[in-house]
């Protein structure tokens, strides 16, 4: 599979194979994207509950690749590899280059010392969307608990 995929749809398309997450989170934009792109930070909330990480490959800028497992609870292993295509201080997009394919855009929204973060995942087509989208939105749920709660550990 190439790595240079592009995830190029129609609007109709977008609508049916994309999960969307939206949360308000108690701390600043600043923290929020710190807790994205600092590697020390994010390997201890990336993930679904119950999940660890071990990083291989984090080159943060565009073009730059994020190889690492993440260790399930019950020991499977899963090889991720992805590629950052965008890095701001309101929008980090990177795209998943093993299966399940898809781009997940998340974007950072200030709200006077809060952050709105919206996390999208577009997937390259409508069978793995069908395939995923049952385990993600939970999954995703989970992962911006993790999230919060090691934004107050940063904030102490």
């Amino acid at each position: 599979m190439a790595e240079n995929r592009d995830v190029n749809m129609e609007a109709s398309q977008v609508e049916i194979c994309e999960i969307v997450n939206t949360r308000v989170i108690d701390a600043s934009p600043a923290l929020v994207y710190k807790a994205w792109t600092q590697p020390e930070h994010l390997a201890q909330w990336w993930g679904p509950s119950g999940f660890t990480n071990t990083f291989h490959v984090f080159d943060l800028r565009p073009g730059g690749l994020w190889e690492f497992v993440m260790h399930g609870p019950g020991g499977t292993d899963y090889p991720n590899k992805s590629e950052f295509v965008e890095i701001g201080p309101e929008r980090i997009v990177l795209r998943h280059l093993c299966a399940p394919y898809f781009q997940l855009t998340a974007t950072l929204e200030d709200l006077g010392g809060r952050t709105r973060l919206t996390w999208r995942q577009l997937f390259e087509d409508a069978t793995e969307f069908n395939a995923m989208k049952a385990i993600c939105t939970p999954a995703n749920e989970q992962n911006l608990d993790r999230l919060e709660a090691h934004l107050q550990r940063m904030s102490m």
